[in-house]
């Protein structure tokens, strides 16, 4: 599996003016999902937050008093709250149903495609409901390179091209389409720009131990 982190993927590219834009364009897109966060999961400051790929802040970038617990692939000693160490593929030391809501922002496209089972099978596992958001294939422009349709080339002429991005680092980055989102995590909402999807999100509103949605 390839490195998998909320983190801002143009805070370590190739710095220019796409590079640029692109953070900005980012960071408005975020700070819109997240305003859907609570009308679409229900989450409450009563509900347990689990935020898988958490990066240095993720989700307490946005709601530092939300009981959120940080996982990563890789130690984040100033992450500013509880944080666990683990790889999703190798089981979480969690409980079943340990959290009300899963959040995975930006992630899942970092996990190789035959392992993606796996994780979304053991993030179902620990929370019982959650918040998956991914880019979506069909969108025309890559955006980890930013650059056009470089994600429906084949390997083989794709990592040539993507020294022309602004990712730096060659990842071979496999991004979603609607049925496998929908196998994944159940049918997801599209998030567009103009008539264009940009991302995928699947939600199940977050629940307490009593089952109940809020």
């Amino acid at each position: 599996m390839s490195r998998w982190t909320a983190e801002n993927v143009y805070g370590t590219a190739k710095q220019g003016l796409r590079a640029r834009a692109a953070a900005v364009a980012s960071e408005r897109a975020r700070q819109r999902r997240h305003e859907q966060l609570f009308a679409l999961t229900g989450v409450t400051p009563e509900h347990r937050i689990l935020d898988l790929g958490c990066g240095r802040l993720g989700l307490r970038r946005h709601e530092p008093d939300l009981d959120i617990t940080g996982v990563d692939r890789v130690q984040r000693p100033d992450y500013p709250g509880p944080f666990v160490r683990a790889n999703v593929l190798d089981g979480l030391p969690f409980e079943d149903h340990a959290f009300d809501l899963a959040y995975c922002s930006s992630v899942i496209e970092h996990v190789a495609p035959q392992d993606r089972s796996v994780f979304a099978r053991e993030l179902r596992r620990v929370a019982r409901g959650w918040f998956v958001q991914t880019p979506a294939f069909s969108f025309p422009l890559e955006p980890h390179a930013l650059l056009p349709i470089a994600h429906w080339l084949p390997p083989a002429l794709r990592r040539p091209y993507w020294r022309l991005g602004v990712a730096g680092e060659w990842e071979d980055i496999a991004l979603l389409r609607y049925a496998e989102m929908t196998a994944l995590f159940g049918p997801p909402l599209a998030e567009r720009m103009g008539p264009l999807v940009k991302s995928w999100i699947s939600v199940r509103a977050a629940r307490t131990p009593s089952g109940i949605d809020h």
